[in-house]
């Protein structure tokens, strides 16, 4: 971390997010350098940021080729680089070259990256610290014998991970011993593919936990302190849904513990930046941790919602060299929040991936709501990337009036042209189990059984709006 004031930084990322870090830095006073792939030349961050450049060729490889990212932040004399979530918000390599090159990285230490990215040694590292870990296996596994030997002495269920993964990609629960060998294939396979390493470490598998997660800011000079909780067990396929904070449900006195272990552990390995510790407490209350996120998380906007404290802005200050402007004490928790994610996909059809042009986009608004999209009508959803197009934020003082606003707010946003997961939220807010607080990771898997999850129907009224303007047009001609 520097002593240096940013005047100029480049984003290494696209859509909600590019947009969500050039707000902030408008408000600080920090020019912006944004990039884009050809296929994402008419994206909204393209025009909000004050320089733009195309990166041609793939376009994914746009977002991931660092030494040319570097070169263009050096050339259009950048300060520093925020790499937003995804692509190489969690690569060492990147944030160690970005220091190379004279630039400030707006994250963790480069050597905190890698120890995370590596989950054994993170598992390591916060079991000699005191933070409670899932029993497993010691190391990274390749061989398919050696396994199942260590699966069968931790007993099953048990979950196979991919040592150097994330996002439910090379993960695979295995219930008992004939399924175990193809289970582990699989997961080796999909590692290779999507991380170039099929090292697979295997863990205990705790049925049906509440993934609960917590946020921590550490500055420089030793400074830590904690952003409260995230409740993220609603989940399909190891992907989170929809985001709560605080958790209506969780015991208070798990919920001190886990706030102490998290800042404890961040303060003895000398963390700095935000970064997400996240947990699976188990029926009886028990909490195990399962991994850190060294990087801004996808469901930050809650934490905003409920703190007041921009992540975002607090992250360049960090990266500055800014000391912590707050202690514990005055951080303040008021209300509940719930982030809902907004994806391109068909329900009712697996939730099959829908890039395409979007017809009509109405979004919700009103007091407590908050969206963060880079999408607006006649917007093309490209096919490349994961298919969040935007993120719904909903607070309110009381957690029954922050569902009551959610699905007020749900039943507002209109996306059309396109298959989308709203009317899966919709269904959600409405199940009493939702209300009350009745959820854990399995509960999407039961609940998607019973919801009816038909595609979004044409509203008359929508659609003689649509014909009116039509008619206006024309007549205009």
């Amino acid at each position: 971390m520097s002593n240096k004031k940013i005047k100029k930084l480049l984003v290494a990322n696209r859509g909600e997010v590019a947009t969500r870090i050039i707000r902030a830095c408008k408000e600080l006073g920090i020019k912006t350098v944004a990039i884009y792939s050809e296929a994402d030349a008419k994206g909204i961050w393209v025009k909000k940021a004050d320089e733009s450049y195309l990166i041609p060729g793939d376009p994914i490889k746009a977002y991931l080729n660092f030494y040319k990212i570097v070169d263009l932040a050096r050339q259009t004399r950048c300060d520093a680089i925020h790499p937003g979530y995804g692509f190489l918000s969690e690569n060492a390599d990147f944030a160690e070259y970005c220091e190379k090159m004279g630039l400030i990285f707006v994250g963790p230490k480069p050597e905190h990256i890698a120890l995370f990215g590596d989950k054994m040694a993170s598992k390591r590292a916060m079991k000699e610290v005191g933070v409670p870990v899932l029993p497993g296996s010691d190391g990274a596994i390749t061989d398919i014998n050696e396994a199942k030997k260590i699966a069968e002495e931790i007993g099953f269920p048990v979950i196979l991970k991919a040592a150097f993964g994330g996002g439910g990609r090379g993960m695979r629960i295995v219930k008992n011993p004939d399924e175990f060998e193809s289970a582990f294939e699989s997961a080796y396979q999909e590692a290779v593919k999507f991380f170039g390493k099929g090292d697979i470490f295997i863990e205990k598998y705790v049925e049906n936990p509440r993934h609960i997660e917590i946020q921590v800011m550490a500055d420089k000079y030793g400074n830590v302190i904690h952003l409260g909780e995230r409740d993220c067990s609603i989940q399909r396929r190891h992907q989170k849904i929809v985001e709560i904070a605080p958790s209506p449900t969780l015991n208070n006195d798990v919920r001190k513990e886990l706030y102490r272990v998290a800042v404890k552990s961040m303060f003895k390995l000398g963390y700095e930046s935000v970064g997400t510790l996240e947990f699976v407490v188990d029926e009886n209350d028990n909490f195990y941790f399962i991994e850190m996120n060294t990087r801004l998380q996808v469901e930050h906007t809650i934490t905003e919602m409920v703190t007041g404290v921009d992540l975002v802005q607090r992250m360049i200050k960090i990266a500055e060299g800014e000391k912590l402007p707050f202690l514990q004490e005055d951080i303040s928790f008021r209300g509940y929040a719930i982030e809902f994610r907004i994806n391109a996909e068909d329900p009712a059809k697996n939730f099959a991936p829908s890039p395409g042009k979007i017809s009509s986009y109405y979004s919700p608004g009103g007091p407590g709501v908050r969206i963060d999209a880079a999408v607006y009508k006649d917007y093309v959803i490209p096919p490349y990337y994961d298919s969040m197009v935007a993120k719904l934020v909903v607070w309110a003082l009381t957690w029954n009036q922050t569902v009551d606003r959610a699905r007020r707010s749900l039943d507002e946003f209109i996306v059309r042209g396109v298959p989308t997961n709203i009317p899966l939220h919709r269904q959600i807010v409405r199940d009493e189990d939702f209300r009350n607080g009745k959820f854990n990771t399995g509960y999407l898997d039961q609940k998607l059984k019973e919801f009816k999850l038909k595609p979004e129907e044409i509203n008359p009224n929508d659609l003689a709006v649509a014909i009116s303007a039509a008619i206006a047009a024309y007549h205009k001609l």
